[in-house]
Order: C-alpha cells, then sequence, then structure tokens
C-alpha cells in the first residue's frame, strides 16, 4: 500500500480505468465472437453485417487507446480474411 498521497490518488484513477477499459474489452470480444461464430456456420451475409460492427467496436478501441492502434488494425485485418476466405470457399463449392 502507497504511503504517498499521489500514488494514493493514482491508484484510485487506475482502478476507474481500469473498469471503463474492461467493458470496452469485453464489447470488442463479444463482437468479435459473435462475427466469427457466424463465419464458422456459413451464415456470410449475417457475418458481413457483424463483422462491420466488429470492425467499429475495434475502431472505438483503438481511438479510446484502449487497445494499441496497431492491435485494432490486425485484429480486423484477421478478422476480413477470415471472412473473405469462408466467402472464396463458398463460390468455390458453389
Amino acid at each position: 500500500m502507497p504511503n504517498i498521497a499521489s500514488s494514493k490518488r493514482q491508484i484510485r484513477t487506475d482502478a476507474r480505468r481500469t473498469l471503463r477499459n474492461k467493458n470496452i474489452r469485453t464489447h470488442v470480444k463479444t463482437e468479435i465472437g459473435k462475427a466469427e461464430r457466424l463465419i464458422a456456420a456459413g451464415k456470410l451475409e449475417e457475418a458481413q453485417k457483424a463483422v462491420t460492427i466488429a470492425a467499429s467496436q475495434l475502431d472505438k478501441a483503438g481511438v479510446k487507446r484502449v487497445l494499441h492502434p496497431n492491435n485494432t488494425a490486425r485484429r480486423k485485418s484477421r478478422l476480413v480474411a477470415k471472412l473473405n476466405k469462408a466467402k472464396a470457399a463458398k463460390t468455390a463449392s458453389a
């Protein structure tokens, strides 16, 4: 436990930030999970909408610096790549 007043204040500030950031990260993970489940299920029209929503959530987290901008870019890229791969597989089989 810190003895210095500024350290005590910083701990309180960190706790508030942690709660806010955790909420944002949870929303991001939820939207990414929904999109990935739809892609795996083969519901590509719904998955397209879910990927758009997930990308939006990632962008918001990146702007707020909850996630590093490169992290958000990497996650969006991987998600879109999964969607495109599923679309290609569907058209190849059809």
